[in-house]
């Protein structure tokens, strides 16, 4: 018998952004119904936006457990060399980019199963695609210390690497976004580059790069909504 793959399934960034699943997708849906998911509910309302004649009630649902260290029931696995494939799916984007699903895919290989990566949207890449920095270096510092005092080390440190030519990109909390602004302008020197990359691929998608002057001139509204930031040359 042929065995099944572990797909890396990727997932709209913004919910009226279906156009931005190739369409080859749906195929990979249509023949998996057991899926590894980082978000039940955004998991399952992915799945019928695609393929709406799915039935999402004839499918096997694992949530990785944040509360555990993202554990899952690694016997899952097993139902690839039954046959049968499996899906991995972060909230948003692409699996195992800024996503604790790069454990399944560990296993998986120990295993000796074969997995799949599939093309979609990710944000992080799309934010320096559109920044206008290096693309040849960069470096991806995920989210930033709490710690007021750690925070502002952080942004220092990636100034003078931003201004050494790597591109500093660097996520928060959406909720914090905006108090996060503030603290760049007033901790980062005015002529550092700074992009916003804010709700990619969504109707109201807004990509901006300038200086933190300019910033510090004008704000935009970037509170809880999902941004990118990156420091450049």
């Amino acid at each position: 018998m042929q065995h099944g793959k572990l797909y890396l399934i990727p997932i709209v960034l913004a919910e009226d952004a279906v156009h931005t699943i190739p369409a080859y997708i749906k195929d990979i849906i249509i023949a998996t119904d057991i899926y590894i998911v980082e978000n039940l509910k955004t998991a399952r309302r992915f799945i019928k936006s695609i393929y709406k004649e799915k039935n999402i009630d004839d499918c096997t649902f694992i949530e990785l457990n944040k509360h555990d260290n993202y554990k899952f029931d690694e016997a899952i696995l097993s139902e690839i060399f039954a046959g049968k494939n499996i899906g991995l799916m972060s909230e948003a984007g692409t699996p195992c980019i800024a996503d604790p699903g790069n454990r399944v895919v560990e296993i998986a290989h120990e295993m000796n199963i074969k997995v799949v990566p599939l093309v979609g949207p990710n944000s992080i890449l799309m934010a320096l695609m559109a920044s206008g920095f290096n693309g040849q270096q960069f470096a991806f510092n995920g989210y930033l210390p709490i710690d007021a005092n750690e925070r502002k080390s952080k942004l220092q440190q990636m100034e003078m690497a931003a201004k050494k030519g790597i591109s500093q990109i660097f996520m928060d909390t959406p909720y914090r976004n905006q108090k996060l602004l503030s603290e760049m302008i007033n901790t980062n020197k005015f002529d550092t580059m700074l992009c916003i990359a804010c709700n990619i691929t969504a109707k109201d998608e807004y990509i901006k790069t300038l200086p933190l002057a300019d910033w510090k001139k004008h704000q935009p509204d970037i509170n809880k909504k999902p941004c990118i930031f990156i420091f450049g040359k």
